[in-house]
């Protein structure tokens, strides 16, 4: 299997966890696919309801199950919002026993072609996020961003 370039790193007895993922995209391009709400439908395979890139500003995604009916609501309150550099965001899975998570995104230019993103998630608490972590989380974030690599790969073809 080859190693995911999403990297997790959980301490033990801490609530939060950092994830890192260096992507073969320019800061901007990687910048757009997480403000962009057609671009955030294409890889996250969600429906983008609401997405107010600003402080202060909501968002709303869904996403259904083939027949139509509603597996899973996310929101959120954006609470910093510095273009081509940093989110800081709230996330909520609606109808779940789940409390609401803090996450601060940061962007970083490595080269003119390159990118890493920096995710900080931090929990209510040490249980919560190892129950967390017990979900199949890695391999699924790790799906989604070589989807939104290979989506702005394929654009440029």
């Amino acid at each position: 299997m080859m190693e995911r370039k999403t990297k997790i790193s959980a301490e033990n007895g801490k609530q939060e966890l950092v994830i890192t993922r260096e992507f073969d995209l320019p800061l901007e391009l990687l910048f757009k696919a997480y403000v962009e709400p057609e671009i955030v439908e294409q890889w996250m395979g969600t429906k983008v309801l609401k997405l107010e890139n600003k402080k202060h500003g909501a968002y709303l995604f869904e996403t259904s199950d083939p027949k139509g009916n509603v597996a899973f609501l996310a929101s959120g309150v954006i609470h910093d919002f510095v273009p081509d550099e940093k989110i800081t965001r709230t996330f909520e899975m609606e109808n779940t026993p789940f409390a609401p998570q803090l996450e601060f995104l940061t962007f970083e230019k490595l080269t003119d072609h390159t990118s890493k993103l920096t995710m900080h998630v931090v929990y209510k608490s040490v249980a919560l996020r190892d129950q967390l972590l017990q979900l199949p989380f890695a391999q699924g974030i790790s799906m989604a961003h070589d989807r939104l690599e290979s989506l702005f790969n394929n654009l440029n073809k």
